[in-house]
């Protein structure tokens, strides 16, 4: 396992460890309490500073910067999976049952999705 991963892997175990003793001084619970809505609001915030970050002129202190916007997101993206009790086991093997897949393939192959809101 690499170190990234390792360090992605350390990360969900300690967000779902939030979810399942929660702390009281804790960013992630303190989310969690919030639901759904209030994650989402972050994840949408931080999606926006990552394009923000990206269209910066290129440098060492702008590529820093994306990095710092790319985990807050990775962070908050996985506060949501935890909240839905979604481990990140279940994101690796969707992504590993695309991978060799065309993404215009697998997006075709998808069934429509359903607007009516039902």
């Amino acid at each position: 396992m690499s170190e990234t991963s390792t360090i992605l892997a350390r990360l969900m175990t300690v967000i779902e460890d939030r979810r399942a003793r929660p702390h009281e001084r804790s960013y992630t619970v303190k989310l969690m309490t919030a639901g759904v809505e209030k994650i989402g609001e972050k994840i949408v915030e931080e999606a926006a500073e990552v394009v923000d970050a990206a269209r910066e002129a290129d440098g060492p202190e702008a590529r820093r910067h994306l990095v710092h916007e790319a985990a807050d997101l990775i962070y908050h993206l996985f506060v949501m999976l935890g909240f839905k009790e979604i481990p990140l086991a279940e994101v690796e093997a969707e992504l590993a049952r695309r991978f060799g897949i065309s993404g215009l393939d697998e997006k075709a192959a998808r069934p429509p999705k359903d607007h009516s809101g039902s």
